[in-house]
């Protein structure tokens, strides 16, 4: 007896959530995420007070936010509702391209950061990006904030992070690696370390510190500038 060819199970749709004051451009952002086939949009909202109300009971995937709203600010709502559910994604949209935002979305612990003139089709395959757990900030803006973050007016004492002290000498190198920009392939062969070892010491690295993403541990080491010293061959492995 021949058996029945087995069903292969479809992903489920990407559960969107939209959250823009400007009517018109909620309406474009529906239309273009339910033309794709592996995304839906479950909800929106024009203010903050509506998608605070609205979003956590539709549990959706991505919150694509608008960072300037009539009652508040998008960067909040960010905050918000990743308090309540720590697995969604938020994928900020901003008209303006402004340092500032940037770097309280990614301390508010956004996945993405994009410009409202970003082409449909990139910002389809933000949402992608983002749901899959993945980061999605500009490189070249993320560079800028980075080199303006070290500047002279920064706070170069390493003590003013109390959070710091805490860091074995191996993670404060990977700290420093991470904030240079460098991948895991990359720190590894820097400091002699499997690629895998570089990943566990990440994770730890960020438990210590409190934040959830690469580029905020990036963003700390930038305030944060560690003196130079000899790498690969001291400091603790833990």
């Amino acid at each position: 007896m021949v058996e029945p060819p087995q069903q292969v199970p479809h992903p489920a749709p990407i559960r969107v959530f939209l959250l823009d004051d400007h009517e018109v451009v909620r309406r474009g952002l529906h239309d273009l995420i339910d033309a794709e086939p592996d995304m839906r949009v479950v909800g929106e909202a024009g203010t903050s007070e509506q998608a605070l109300a609205r979003a956590p009971a539709l549990r959706p995937d991505v919150a694509i936010l608008d960072i300037r709203l009539p009652d508040s600010d998008g960067i909040t709502v960010c905050r918000e509702l990743r308090s309540r559910d720590a697995e969604l994604a938020c994928l900020m949209l901003t008209s303006f391209d402004d340092d500032d935002a940037l770097l309280d979305a990614i301390m508010a612990g956004a996945s993405g950061y994009v410009l409202k003139q970003i082409r449909g089709s990139d910002l389809v395959s933000a949402v992608r990006t983002v749901a899959s757990g993945q980061s999605m900030l500009d490189p070249a803006t993320t560079a800028r904030l980075m080199t303006s973050l070290r500047g002279p007016q920064g706070d170069a004492d390493a003590s003013a992070d109390g959070r710091l002290t805490a860091l074995t000498d191996r993670e404060r190198e990977i700290l420093t690696l991470i904030g240079d920009g460098l991948t895991n392939r990359q720190i590894g062969k820097q400091l002699y370390l499997s690629e895998k070892t570089v990943k566990n010491g990440i994770s730890r690295l960020l438990a210590k510190l409190g934040v959830e993403r690469r580029v905020q541990a990036a963003v700390i080491a930038a305030q944060n500038p560690q003196p130079p010293g000899p790498r690969g061959g001291s400091g603790s492995a833990g």
